[in-house]
């Protein structure tokens, strides 16, 4: 007999470790420090007692734990699993060291593109489509996962990307003439094998995510998303024997896709009712009220998944019982993946603020207390609704959120555009830098060794004094600048040793932040993040990056460029407010980067970079807002620069940006020297460029730091050539992708020296005597 879908569940959960046990065990192996089966004993202790946790927390039915784990990415798991990506592997496991070639390439090939994960910080491998892909089932891994969980005593739901959104992520490779959604038909046969076999196995309950159908897809319409799902859900659910099918719509709200998902046969469907969700399309509680039939099992994903707040657990409990229906669970919007385990790992935040906050563990107990609340009322967990009402109203009654000096300078520059002046004029100032020709430089940071990363730690514990963190601080300074000379980099950076994290560091020294000790988040593979909690009004008490960059500035005759992250980053990064507009948030932290840059100018501090690298990240997934979005974010970044001279050349740098999807937006910056990431996507962005009327300095990475290998001088000229192929060369400069603090310093040497080998290549061919 089928096991009834679960009361109260989760749609996904962090799989790094409470303590990062999987990036440690990750990069142990990488290095050769464990074998596989090290790894995949300490994989296996992390999974099980994630179950094991999970149960106690209150997810006691069967199936109400989704199998999350991924090795390192979930994108890529399903595409190995439909044969997406071929794979010749049999047995119980993908073979590890196949797979991690395709996550993070060798020596002798390159890794899948990476990108961001809809609206969030996450990475996922991109695919490539091709007219000769030939989809197989490749289940193993599932099946291992199950088999596993059951040995322990849990019953788990397996997770898949759903077939339209796999497609629709994949990159279609050059020469390919069907159009992604064209192998639709034949990809859901093998999603049909692929379930028959864990139903074979035992396994009631399977869960699809389609988050794509809650976007605005730029090469498909909302309604062909949708025709395209329900043709697939009608041909799983209609089939023999397979589990019941719970599918679920991340990130945002459906519109055609909702009806045509309830009416298409699946089991169970998930939907993103969080508050968050509910600001921005007002009417959809009632459209789901409305247009999901009672046969159809409706899971109200009402915790959100992306936010560090405690839930309205009343208001909540009034939405769900608004519902008016039988068959209803209680999950969360989106998977855990997204925030840290547990605010009980946190002994360092304000009592106060941590009183407000719910990670990972803390919300399956709202999830918990939710469901139980439905059936029994709110009295049945009397101390989780008590917490909710407390966190509410003690955060409400702060005099910790609100400052009114930072509210009337915010209001002083309402109306302010933040330009400048205009860039001929700028171009003809900034000739005094005497910038040579296809200029060189870095991103900002260099590799943090375990010496830099000790010294930091011993200065936050009072190991050692602040004088001699300063003296050790210097010192990698000095290693990074004399480095970089050696190389023959034309514009030097400090290597930004101090930093823990592009983010984290700003906000430890920005009034209005809080930071956790352990708060880690995966951002891809075993990089992961510890995002800073944004909970008042944002102001700068002191100079944050002078002293680094003017003592950079003392051991080179070469220009130093200063390093500061913009404010759509820091917030993009971070667990922001839900008390303010994100605006309103931004030009804070704008005027408060803005005194910085001044006090940088003032220190002849003459190149600053402002890092957007998160520009695109934020970009809603519904068209109708994007706009809006574009207008304040642009407008937060000049006004960080608004003030400098015209002689002050100002730089920005873009991560996996999509460049051609906010090129306007791009250009609006009028940074005068833009870097963005495009080894991966060998050049492609410069199409971009080419098609509009870009004019100032572009920077396209030719070096891919997100992959240990040493990229060659053939390989780096042929991608200098390609962007030369498309941007003039006296508007060209040449970089890495993105900062070196994840690489080692072997292999940095060896790529920024093949950088600067391949430099001095083209620019004896090709290059003018000065670059803007």
């Amino acid at each position: 007999m089928t096991a009834p879908f679960p009361t109260a569940t989760i749609t996904g959960y962090p799989r790094i470790g409470p303590r990062r046990e999987q990036k440690k065990a990750l990069e142990s192996y990488w290095a050769g420090r464990i074998d596989a089966a090290e790894y995949a004993q300490a994989l296996h202790t992390l999974r099980i007692d994630t179950y094991h946790r999970l149960r106690e927390l209150g997810l006691t039915e069967d199936y109400a734990i989704p199998v999350s784990y991924s090795h390192y990415d979930h994108l890529l798991d399903t595409a190995l699993s439909v044969g997406l990506i071929p794979s010749e592997t049999t047995g119980t496991d993908f073979d590890l060291d196949e797979y991690f070639a395709l996550a993070r390439g060798t020596a002798q090939r390159s890794p899948l593109e990476m990108t961001k994960w809809f609206d969030t910080n996450y990475h996922y491998l991109v695919p490539e489509l091709e007219d000769s892909t030939n989809f197989k089932a490749h289940p193993q891994h599932l099946l291992s996962l199950v088999s596993e969980a059951r040995a322990a005593g849990h019953l788990v739901r397996p997770v898949l990307v759903g077939p339209v959104t796999l497609l629709t992520l994949a990159k279609t490779a050059p020469g390919t003439t069907a159009s992604p959604l064209d192998r639709l038909e034949e990809l859901t046969a093998v999603y049909l094998d692929v379930i028959s076999i864990l139903a074979a196995a035992g396994v009631d309950w399977v869960q699809l995510d389609e988050p794509a159908l809650v976007t605005d897809d730029p090469g498909f319409t909302d309604e062909q998303l949708a025709e395209a799902a329900g043709r697939a859900y009608a041909t799983l659910s209609g089939a023999g024997t397979h589990p019941k099918i719970f599918v679920t719509a991340p990130y945002g709200s459906l519109r055609s896709g909702l009806s045509t998902l309830a009416t298409s046969g699946v089991d169970a469907l998930g939907v993103d009712i969080s508050a968050a969700t509910r600001a921005h399309a007002p009417t959809y509680l009632d459209r789901v009220a409305a247009e999901v039939p009672e046969p159809t099992h409706l899971v109200a994903g009402i915790v959100d998944g992306r936010t560090v707040w405690a839930a309205d657990l009343r208001e909540s409990l009034d939405a769900l019982t608004g519902l008016g229906r039988k068959s209803l669970s209680v999950s969360t919007s989106t998977s855990l993946l997204h925030v840290p385990y547990t605010v009980a790992n946190e002994s360092a935040l304000p009592v106060d603020v941590a009183s407000w906050l719910s990670f990972a563990e803390e919300k399956v107990t709202e999830v918990e207390a939710l469901a139980t609340a439905l059936s029994s009322g709110p009295e049945a967990r009397a101390a989780a609704f008590n917490r909710s009402d407390r966190a509410r109203r003690t955060r409400a009654e702060s005099s910790r959120v609100h400052n009114a000096e930072v509210a009337a300078r915010t209001a002083a520059v309402a109306g302010d555009s933040g330009f400048r002046t205009d860039y001929a004029t700028r171009r003809r100032a900034q000739s005094v830098l005497e910038v040579p020709s296809l200029p060189t430089t870095t991103i900002g940071s260099f590799p943090q060794t375990a010496e830099v990363r000790r010294a930091r730690a011993d200065h936050r514990a009072s190991r050692i004094d602040d004088a001699a963190y300063e003296q050790a601080m210097k010192a990698e300074i000095d290693r990074v600048v004399t480095l970089q000379e050696d190389l023959g980099l034309d514009i030097i950076v400090h290597g930004e040793p101090e930093r823990n994290d592009m983010v984290q560091y700003f906000a430890e020294n920005l009034d209005g932040f809080a930071t956790t000790d352990n708060g880690w988040v995966q951002s891809y593979g075993s990089r992961c993040t510890r995002p800073p909690i944004l909970f008042g009004d944002v102001s700068r008490p002191a100079p944050i990056t002078v002293e680094w960059s003017s003592y950079a500035a003392t051991r080179t005759q070469r220009l130093v460029k200063g390093m500061l992250t913009g404010p759509v980053t820091i917030l993009a990064w971070s667990f922001v407010r839900d008390d303010v507009p994100l605006a309103e948030s931004a030009d804070q932290i704008a005027l408060a980067l803005s005194d910085e840059v001044a006090d940088l100018e003032a220190a002849d501090i003459g190149i600053i970079q402002v890092d957007e690298p998160a520009l695109r990240e934020l970009l809603p997934l519904r068209e109708a807002d994007r706009q809006a979005y574009l207008d304040w974010s642009v407008r937060s970044f000049r006004l960080v620069t608004s003030r400098v001279a015209p002689g002050t050349q100002i730089h920005t740098h873009l991560c996996y940006s999509e460049f051609g999807e906010i090129i306007e937006a791009i250009n609006a910056l009028d940074a005068d020297v833009t870097s963005i990431e495009a080894a991966r996507s060998r050049m492609e962005v410069l199409d971009d460029i080419a098609d509009f009327d870009f004019v100032r300095g572009i920077g396209p990475g030719v070096y891919d730091i997100h992959s240990p290998r040493v990229p060659s001088v053939p390989e780096l000229t042929e991608l200098i050539d390609a962007a030369l192929a498309k941007v003039p060369a006296e508007r060209l400069w040449i970089n890495p992708d993105c900062g070196l603090k994840t690489r080692s310093y072997s292999e940095v040497r060896a790529s920024l020296a093949n950088l600067v080998a391949a430099r001095d290549e083209v620019r004896a061919r090709k290059a003018p005597t000065v670059a803007v």
